[in-house]
């Protein structure tokens, strides 16, 4: 699996473990009802959820991570 293709199902994923719940959480504990529900999800989890990103160097493809509890942005050794 090509680091692009890498990139983009991890940030699918890190998404979605937020999107998912936070979906769920505003349903049972806020008063939102129709479509605001899941584009208050959408926002929250685009904004906590972590950004996966392919990079070309000069020593190849490299994966980096960039999120808002880390500090800087990271190299994924995989």
């Amino acid at each position: 699996m090509s680091k692009r293709t890498k990139s983009f199902v991890y940030n699918l994923i890190g998404f979605a473990l937020f999107f998912i719940p936070l979906q769920a959480v505003l349903t049972r504990f806020t008063n939102l009802t129709g479509l605001w529900i899941p584009m208050t999800a959408f926002v929250i989890g685009t904004i906590l959820a972590p950004k996966f990103q392919a990079v070309r160097t000069k020593d190849g493809e490299k994966l980096f991570m960039k999120w808002l509890f880390v500090k800087g942005v990271k190299e994924i050794k995989r």
